[in-house]
């Protein structure tokens, strides 16, 4: 079931065919409408923008992407100047807003085709980037520990914490830590060390100098509580969820609210939507497999940024600007 929040172009959008479970109509401040979907479960929501006060601010836009799945929402631009120059639109991409149009035929088309950065990428404008993300940290912020742990059975959390770890360290110091096992010997990476349980407090003390500490967190309940963030990686083949959900059906609740990674995945951005539906839970990131080997992994770059890091490259849109409606910038 979908959203519509509707104004300037409510007789535009009373055209879609498509189910809606709730739909406004009006101006609306950040606030209220934060207020009324931030724990509402919705499929989409088609937002027109001219039913946000102070809509061509934006750090009103910021607001918004801070409470709400921009995943889901699909913003209806207007004409005016100051909401579809160049400028306008690269700060909603940096801001994680990528599904934006002009027209119906746009809004039909994102509905079946989310965007991903890859496919906006073109719009951004990297000078930029500061200016509005709120930076989550920084190389002079102190040191950040990030978990990272497997959901179901080798789910990859071992190689993509070498993979993030690699891409990190073109702009931050980084060591990786792996505990309870001596996986990390096989990188030969003299920052990739391995502990135990009982002496991990010891090692992170150890290697508190560096800008980020990841940790490979295994089993080590002692070791989740010991990081700032934790990644919770899953993979979505077939098989492995149903083990999962064999093995414990309430998986996805425990996971509500959590950082949850779909990894080594083939899912398309619909199928992430019907994933989030079915499993009643929220997906932070869906990564398609990556190769180790890669001297720069750019395919992590939009993940690393969504965490707060400096995005390292940018992609090529893939998606004709005439049917989204947008123009030349």
């Amino acid at each position: 079931m979908n959203v519509i929040i509707a104004n300037r172009y409510s007789a535009m959008l009373q055209s879609l065919e498509i189910e809606v479970i709730k739909r406004l109509d009006g101006e609306f401040t950040v606030d209220e409408i934060i207020n009324q979907f931030q724990n509402f479960f919705y499929q989409r929501m088609i937002l027109d923008i001219t039913a946000i006060k102070n809509y061509k601010d934006i750090k009103t836009l910021q607001k918004l992407s801070i409470s709400l799945d921009m995943d889901k929402v699909i913003l209806l631009l207007d004409d005016s100047p100051d909401s579809s120059s160049s400028d306008y639109l690269s700060k909603l991409i940096s801001m994680g807003i990528y599904n934006f149009t002009k027209n119906v035929e746009g809004i039909v088309y994102l509905y079946n085709n989310p965007n991903s950065y890859r496919d906006v990428a073109q719009y951004h404008q990297l000078d930029n980037i500061h200016e509005v993300v709120v930076e989550k940290f920084g190389p002079n912020s102190g040191t950040k520990i990030i978990g990272i742990k497997n959901v179901n059975q080798s789910a990859g959390a071992t190689t993509f914490t070498y993979m993030m770890k690699k891409q990190l360290s073109k702009n931050y110091s980084v060591v990786a830590i792996e505990v309870d096992k001596r996986d990390f010997a096989y990188f030969r990476d003299k920052n990739m060390v391995s502990t135990v349980t009982q002496d991990l407090g010891n090692t992170l003390a150890k290697y508190n100098g560096n800008d980020v500490i990841l940790v490979d967190m295994n089993n080590s309940s002692v070791a989740e509580g010991m990081c700032q963030d934790t990644l919770y990686l899953l993979e979505p083949s077939t098989i492995k969820l149903n083990k999962l959900m064999l093995s414990n059906r309430k998986i996805f609740n425990e996971l509500k609210g959590k950082h949850l990674i779909l990894n080594q995945s083939l899912l398309t951005p619909k199928d992430v939507l019907d994933f989030e539906y079915e499993a009643k839970t929220k997906v932070f990131y869906n990564m398609p497999p990556l190769d180790e080997r890669e001297k720069d992994i750019n395919a992590m770059d939009p993940f690393l940024m969504k965490m707060g890091f400096e995005r390292q490259a940018d992609g090529e849109n893939e998606k004709k600007k005439k049917l989204l409606g947008l123009f030349n910038i």
